[in-house]
């Protein structure tokens, strides 16, 4: 289930508090920071994105 766009556009890394890019198209599902320091990918469940730094991975 993806997230909605006007949704995404309001949304920021919690940890850095750069903008998201959406990656829900992808299996798994993700939100992922667009900042080149930090580059967390959250996890989106059921549509709904889990914004906890400890729930996010870095990307390889």
């Amino acid at each position: 289930m993806p997230v909605d766009a006007s949704l995404i556009e309001i949304l920021a890394c919690p940890a850095c508090h750069a903008p998201l890019a959406d990656r829900t198209a992808d299996d798994p599902a993700e939100l992922v920071c667009t900042s080149t320091t930090c580059g967390l990918a959250y996890p989106v469940r059921d549509g709904i994105p889990v914004l906890l730094v400890d729930e996010a991975r870095r990307p390889a």
